[in-house]
């Protein structure tokens, strides 16, 4: 596995499809099965198109910042934070795994609202 290379593979397929283009990600980095465990989003590569289609219809100004990415074996995990309409804004992890094509072939995330108050001074990035 080339780890430099899963980890850049994870941000390009996922901003690909944040960013409003989600037939393009799977065609480029997407394997000849996917399997999807966020729980608002269909199992194979089809709910992942519809969803993102959706997503970057209903809210066209949202914006991702890749804060970091790790990569160990075949799996991948990205650090993000997202700014949805209205100041909305939250920090993701996902984690995607690799099959022996380098392709990705498997999802799963979680998401969490930043605050507006927090009981310390540090980020939740």
């Amino acid at each position: 596995m080339d780890l430099d290379k899963n980890k850049q593979n994870a941000i390009n397929f996922y901003k690909t499809a944040y960013e409003g283009n989600p037939k393009k990600a799977i065609t480029q980095y997407v394997g000849s099965k996917y399997i999807q465990h966020n729980p608002d989003v269909a199992d194979g590569t089809q709910g992942f198109i519809d969803y993102f289609e959706r997503m970057h219809k209903e809210y066209p100004d949202k914006s991702i910042q890749f804060v970091r990415s790790v990569a160990e074996g075949n799996m991948v995990a990205l650090h993000t934070h997202q700014t949805w309409p209205d100041n909305d804004q939250y920090i993701t992890m996902d984690f995607f795994r690799f099959d022996a094509q380098g392709k990705i072939c498997e999802h799963w995330d979680a998401i969490q609202q930043i605050p507006k108050q927090s009981a310390n001074p540090n980020t939740m990035y």
